[in-house]
């Protein structure tokens, strides 16, 4: 499979003289480091301004002021109301909230639930417990460019369907869901829309009413934020049974003591996360990396060209098991996944690209290069001649 529109560069030399320069992360689709400017506004929530936001004396206030600061900032970047940001431990707890929350709560109205068969698995797994529960779960297949469409998911609706959840940019490959487009056709029908824009944001437009979605998930840590926070946006008017008992916070729907220095962290990386010219500078060296691995011969580029994330590579190398390919990057100082960060610790074929009709022996042999804020032109060049050299190395083993 190639990308017509990339340009073929010439194959690039290693120079040995450079054996001691610092390593390169390419895994930011994982985890991102903490922006300073981030660090620096979550200091005073963790030192002097530490009161609990519950409480009524003044370091309880001022708290509270900051917590519902960081309310309104993510609530305007998302074009909501403050009281439709709840805020979570992260990506995993919004997603978990979102559709256990809504399927219960309406579970009079009807128990079919829509996803796909490429979510992450922070979807997958409330799938997996609501269909336990007696809900029936609908699985859509993208095709095999890593796209689902509008028009599957009405065929999928029945008069018991209460949510679809789609992922807005699948995490392992990159590709960008028609969210507004399935949110359509979900509200012809009466039927919530929820997306995990974990991997959208910093990237793609975040409006919630330009999307038409009913529900939305984020998570700080992939947007230069800290880990541990995140946040669900839920419409006005969308009832949600609460997953957490406890206190009343969080206007009642999620127990437990805000952590106000990480939501102050979130607010903050999510107003400094979308830049037009890091967005286009990333997808320049993402384009000269798939054109230089697919210059190599056996080299599959997994999902489709476009509408694509900037920073996301994910290929497969014929007869070198994934595995295998990002240990051989790590001991020359290269950090790379073999799928989502979650399952990274499982030898095993990734389910989004079986669910995209690759071979398990394909799928097995494919590698995330994911690329971030630190990375240089400099670093894709380290990247693309190590790649060369491993290839050609592991492949003479493999005929001798």
């Amino acid at each position: 499979m190639t990308c017509p529109q990339f340009q073929r560069t010439p194959p690039i030399s290693y120079n040995k003289a450079m054996d001691k320069i610092p390593p390169i992360y390419l895994d930011y689709a994982a985890t991102t480091p903490l922006d300073p400017r981030v660090l620096t506004a979550m200091l005073p929530y963790l030192h002097g301004a530490y009161g609990n936001p519950s409480s009524q004396h003044s370091f309880g206030r001022a708290a509270r002021a900051a917590l519902d600061s960081a309310r309104d900032t993510v609530a305007d970047i998302l074009g909501a109301r403050s009281s439709e940001i709840i805020f979570t431990s992260g990506g995993t707890e919004a997603n978990n909230m979102a559709l256990k929350g809504v399927a219960h709560a309406a579970a009079s109205r009807g128990q079919h639930l829509i996803t796909t068969a490429f979510e992450h698995h922070a979807v997958l797994g409330p799938c997996n417990t609501l269909a336990r529960e007696g809900f029936q779960i609908t699985y859509l297949r993208p095709d095999d460019a890593g796209y689902v469409t509008a028009a599957q998911v009405a065929a999928a609706l029945t008069p018991a369907t209460t949510l679809v959840s789609v992922i807005y940019a699948n995490n392992e490959i990159g590709t960008i869901q028609p969210i507004a487009n399935i949110a359509a056709s979900c509200h012809e029908n009466g039927v919530y829309l929820h997306t995990d824009a974990v991997q959208a944001a910093g990237e793609l437009p975040l409006n919630v009413d330009d999307l038409g979605v009913d529900l939305l998930s984020l998570s700080a840590h992939k947007i230069y934020g800290p880990k541990g926070v995140g946040a669900l946006y839920v419409r006005s008017g969308i009832r949600l049974q609460p997953q957490m008992d406890g206190g009343g916070q969080e206007m009642e729907r999620r127990a437990g003591t805000e952590a106000v220095a990480a939501i102050v962290g979130f607010a903050t990386a999510l107003q400094l996360a979308h830049d037009a010219s890091e967005i286009s500078r990333q997808r320049h060296l993402r384009d000269t990396l798939i054109d230089a691995l697919l210059a190599l011969p056996g080299i599959t580029l997994n999902g489709g060209c476009a509408p694509r994330l900037s920073n996301n590579v994910n290929v497969s190398f014929a007869g070198i098991p994934g595995e295998t390919m990002l240990q051989a990057l790590d001991l020359s100082g290269i950090a790379v996944s073999t799928g989502a960060a979650c399952s990274a610790g499982a030898v095993e074929a990734s389910h989004v690209l079986l669910a995209l009709g690759v071979s398990p022996a394909t799928a097995a042999e494919a590698v995330r290069f994911s690329l971030g804020r630190g990375v240089s032109a400099a670093d894709i060049q380290r990247t693309i001649s190590t790649v060369q050299q491993i290839v050609a190395r592991l492949r003479g083993e493999g005929r001798g």
